[in-house]
């Protein structure tokens, strides 16, 4: 199975709780990207791309890790554009987590896909169709910086309003219904 054939299944499967709602458009708008757009997972794709990404959980499950990105100057969760080598949205958005926060041993959160975004970036991309999980940390271990980060840090889960996009804040609350 390719990784645009296993994008499209784990859109059909996902169920956002309000079936109405902007996340079933977006669960549609994902779909008929990938039918209209053969490189729809890659970063070539001028009409957007999907990405996939992850919301790091510390093993207590009080904070997230959250990383300073260091082009866009943002506070967001660990994510990016898929790769040749991924074969699944699950092993990109572990992969991403995994790479940026320098922590072994991530888990996903069962139950697929947490959240979908969709935001603009600067051309050539135009579009990032993002697959959000959420991963747990392992206990014990520390994270370590990437040079796609300018800083890496927890945040309580109050204190992510505060510093965070709204999409992060929406991440977190999607997550924290899961847990």
């Amino acid at each position: 199975m390719t990784l645009h054939e296993d994008a499209v299944l784990v859109l059909k499967r996902y169920a956002p709780e309000d079936e109405h709602g902007d996340q079933a458009e977006l669960r549609q708008l994902y779909l008929d990207h990938l039918a209209r757009h053969d490189d729809g997972m890659w970063k070539a794709c001028g009409a957007g791309h999907v990405t996939a990404s992850a919301l790091v959980i510390d093993p207590e499950r009080e904070r997230v890790l959250l990383t300073l990105h260091r082009k866009l100057r943002m506070w967001l969760q660990m994510g990016g554009h898929c790769e040749p080598q991924d074969t699944a949205l699950e092993a990109a958005a572990l992969r991403e987590a995994t790479e940026e926060s320098g922590i072994a041993g991530l888990t996903l959160l069962p139950g697929g896909p947490v959240r979908l975004d969709r935001h603009p970036i600067p051309s050539p991309c135009n579009w990032h169709l993002d697959v959000q999980y959420a991963a747990l940390a392992p206990a014990g271990v520390a994270e370590r910086i990437s040079e796609e980060s300018l800083e890496l840090r927890w945040f309580g889960y109050e204190d992510v309003a505060g510093v965070a996009d709204v999409s992060v804040v929406r991440l977190l609350a999607a997550t924290r219904s899961r847990l």
